[in-house]
């Protein structure tokens, strides 16, 4: 029917219930039941062992090594499921909060061999809904009928391969004048994507022409320093810096791109800050709950700027990924503007960590 959902709306779907503890069912050569470690409750969790089988619980190889579980598929490892499992075990294999106090969680046994496609799809799926990287994973003989029969999300698994692989198209909503401190001169434009995620917004300064490079900075959302003045990163720093720099030019746009915490989230963020607390470095924080150091889409950034009419920048930034990036979605960055603000005594590590692990320009 023409009313139904597809592919897009139904993985919106998906995140949705992963993040409330509800399954879902991947459907292709392979079927299998889905629910993330995060928020699986005793319940369900009781459910899918007394279904039988073989469930396993799927994390990324970042996690793995931490754990020093096998990851025999390269970049996930699939760990099979005790008997005797609780969700507080199940979620102590996910969230490293507890490694330090109880650092022994195996010996493991961990499959190999099969196709283990479905599981990288499923733990990039809880990636997308910001929750932790790792997923619960029970084969099933027929997915399409057990969906019905539970009313739970189907998605094809193909399908959902190729739609996953691109970046959403992004919709322009709304734009309206913003006089700001930096130029009275501004104007705010909200984009939509159409995979039900967070909005991203461009702050246009004066009236840049079209035709020549634009002083252009991709930032991402910051709620700590952006909006709480935290000491823990430049971020904060930089946003002022950047509207501060195009308010002298008298043009400019800055793009806020909702990607919280290098795109894991402000929970996964705050878990990141809790380890760091515990002694581990901003990359090291990133790997233990399983996430690479930057799971950001910079290509997003690109997409705004063309619909704006923009073909090429003055881009403000420290990091080369950026640069790269832009020019690789089709936006020339015709120069690379230094931006160094806001080192302090809270950062000076962290502001470290970046050059030497992340390759900034510091």
């Amino acid at each position: 029917m023409p009313l139904s959902p597809d592919i897009t709306e139904r993985l919106a779907r998906a995140r949705a219930d992963l993040r409330m503890g509800v399954p879902v069912v991947l459907n292709g050569p392979q079927a299998a039941l889905v629910l993330a470690a995060e928020t699986l409750s005793a319940s369900r969790l009781a459910d899918v062992l007394a279904m039988g089988g073989d469930p396993v619980l799927a994390i990324t190889a970042r996690r793995a090594e931490t754990l020093k579980a096998r990851a025999y598929d390269g970049d996930l490892a699939r760990i099979a499921l005790p008997q005797d499992a609780t969700p507080a075990w199940v979620q102590s294999i996910a969230d490293p909060a507890g490694d330090l106090r109880a650092p022994m969680k195996g010996p493991f046994v961990c499959a190999r061999g099969g196709d283990a496609g479905l599981h990288s799809t499923a733990l990039q799926l809880a990636k997308d809904a910001r929750i932790l990287p790792a997923v619960l994973v029970l084969d099933l003989p027929d997915g399409k009928e057990f969906a019905a029969a539970q009313d739970l999300t189907l998605i094809d698994l193909e399908t959902a391969r190729r739609t996953m692989a691109h970046s959403s198209v992004l919709h322009p909503v709304v734009s309206a004048r913003l006089p700001m401190e930096v130029s009275e001169v501004g104007r705010l434009h909200i984009f939509r994507p159409e995979d039900g995620g967070e909005e991203h917004y461009a702050i246009e300064i004066g009236r840049p022409d079209r035709t020549k490079p634009v002083l252009a900075r991709l930032h991402s959302a910051c709620f700590t320093g952006d909006l709480m003045g935290s000491l823990k990163c430049d971020c904060g720093p930089q946003l002022r810096a950047a509207l501060a720099q195009m308010g002298s030019e008298g043009h400019g746009v800055l793009l806020y791109l909702n990607q919280e915490g290098r795109g894991i989230g402000l929970a996964n963020k705050m878990r990141a800050y809790s380890l760091q607390d515990q002694g581990f470095d901003t990359v090291e924080a990133n790997h233990r709950l399983g996430f690479e150091d930057d799971e950001r889409d910079f290509r997003i950034g690109s997409d705004i700027l063309k619909s704006m009419g923009f073909s090429a920048v003055r881009l403000l930034t420290n990091n080369p990924r950026k640069v790269e990036m832009m020019e690789a979605s089709g936006i020339a960055v015709a120069d690379r503007v230094a931006l160094r603000v806001g080192e302090n005594r809270h950062n000076t590590d962290y502001l470290a960590t970046k050059a030497a692990k992340s390759g900034h320009l510091l």
